[in-house]
C-alpha cells in the first residue's frame, strides 16, 4: 500500500512541476522572440521530457535499466497516443495538416534514432568504455547533428520575419524594463519547477519498481505502460493547451521532439549505470517497443504529409490508428511478459 501512495504524491508532484515547466518555458520563448516550431522542439520537448530523464536516472542508479529503457521507449510511444487523442477531439480542424512540414525533420530523426536505439538492444553486443556505452554515445551524437539540421531549416523561416520582429522592437522599446521583468519570473518559475521534478523523481522510480516487484509484471511492462503515461502527462497538457492557442507547431513539435529527445537521453541514463553498458543489459522485449514507436511516429508523419482537404473514411491517416496501435502495442509486450 505504501508504495502505491508514494507513486500517486510522487507523480502528481511531477506532474504539475512538469506543467508549470512547460508554460514557464513557453513564457521564455514568447518574450525572447524565438519561434514555436523551434521552441516546441528543444525547450518545450526538454522541458516536459525532464521527468523521464530524472527519473530513469534514478532507476538506472537503482538497478533497474529495464525500468529506465522501458519508460524511455514507452513514453514515445504515450506521446504518440497523445497525437492521436488530439487529432480525435479537434475534429473540426486537421491538427497534423496545420503544421509545418519542417516537422516531417523532426519525425524523421526520432524515427531514425528510435531505430538504432533498437537495433542496439537487439544486437546486445554493446561494448564501451568504463561502462559507458558507445552505441548511447552514437545516438546523442546523431541527436545533436539532426537538431542542428533542424535549426538551420527554422532559421530560414525565421530570416523572413526579420524585419516584422524589428518593427515590433522598436514599437516596444519603451517597455524594454517590464519585458525584463517578466523574462526573470519566467526564469525563476522555470528553475522552481525543475526543482521540484528533481525531489520527486527518485520516489517515482523507486515506487515503480516496488509495485513491480508486488504485482509480478515486471519492469519492463511497468516502465512502458505505468511510469511512460506518468511521465507523459505534462506532454498531454501542454499539447492540449497549445492546440487550444492554435499553436500547432508548438504542439507537434513537442510530442515528435519529446521522442527524439528520449532516445537521446539514453546516453545520460547509460552514464548513470555504472554497471556495464546499458543497451547491452536491458531485456530484448523493448525491440518490439521500439517498433511499435516507429509504426505510430509514421502514422503521424503520414498525416502531416497528407494535406487533402477532407476526411475519407479508411483511407488517410487518423487518430483512431494512431490509439488502437497503442492499445495493441501494449497488449502484445503484456503478452510477452514483460
Amino acid at each position: 500500500m505504501i508504495p502505491t501512495i508514494v507513486f500517486a504524491i510522487s507523480a502528481a508532484i511531477v506532474v504539475m512541476a512538469g506543467i508549470w515547466l512547460a508554460r514557464f518555458g513557453d513564457q521564455i520563448a514568447e518574450l525572447t522572440g524565438l519561434g514555436r516550431l523551434w521552441i516546441g522542439v528543444v525547450l518545450v520537448a526538454g522541458a516536459t521530457s525532464l521527468p523521464e530523464v530524472i527519473t530513469d536516472i534514478s532507476a538506472a542508479r537503482l538497478g533497474a535499466p529495464d525500468l529506465a529503457v522501458g519508460d524511455l521507449f514507452g513514453s514515445n510511444m504515450a506521446n504518440m497516443l497523445i497525437l492521436g487523442l488530439i487529432d480525435m477531439v479537434h475534429r473540426q480542424k486537421r491538427i497534423w495538416q496545420q503544421t509545418a512540414y519542417e516537422q516531417t525533420l523532426i519525425a524523421t530523426l526520432a524515427m531514425g534514432l528510435t531505430g538504432l536505439a533498437g537495433a542496439f538492444i537487439m544486437l546486445n553486443g554493446g561494448s564501451g568504455h568504463g561502462g559507458l556505452g558507445l552505441d548511447s554515445a552514437l545516438l546523442i551524437t546523431i541527436y545533436l547533428l539532426g537538431m542542428r539540421v533542424v535549426y538551420r531549416q527554422e532559421d530560414m523561416r525565421r530570416r523572413q520575419k526579420e524585419l516584422e520582429r524589428v518593427v515590433e522592437a522598436g514599437e516596444e522599446s519603451g517597455g524594454v524594463e517590464p519585458r525584463r521583468a517578466r523574462l526573470k519570473r519566467a526564469f525563476v518559475g522555470f528553475a522552481l519547477a525543475a526543482l521540484g521534478i528533481i525531489l520527486a523523481a527518485p520516489y517515482l522510480a523507486s515506487s515503480a519498481e516496488d509495485l513491480a516487484e508486488q504485482t509480478g509484471i515486471g519492469t519492463t511492462f511497468v516502465g512502458t505502460s505505468l511510469l511512460a503515461l506518468t511521465t507523459s502527462l505534462p506532454e498531454l497538457v501542454t499539447a492540449l493547451a497549445a492546440v487550444r492557442l492554435g499553436a500547432y507547431d508548438l504542439a507537434v513539435g513537442n510530442l515528435f521532439g519529446s521522442n527524439a529527445f528520449n532516445m537521446a537521453a539514453l546516453f545520460i541514463v547509460d552514464a548513470a549505470y555504472r554497471q556495464g553498458p546499458l543497451l547491452s543489459v536491458v531485456s530484448s522485449t523493448h525491440v518490439l517497443t521500439a517498433l511499435c514507436s516507429i509504426l505510430l511516429m509514421n502514422v503521424g508523419l503520414m498525416g502531416i504529409i497528407y494535406r487533402a482537404e477532407k476526411r475519407f473514411l479508411l483511407i488517410e491517416p487518423d487518430g483512431l490508428l494512431m490509439i488502437v496501435g497503442y492499445g495493441l502495442g501494449m497488449w502484445l509486450l503484456f503478452r510477452m511478459g514483460g
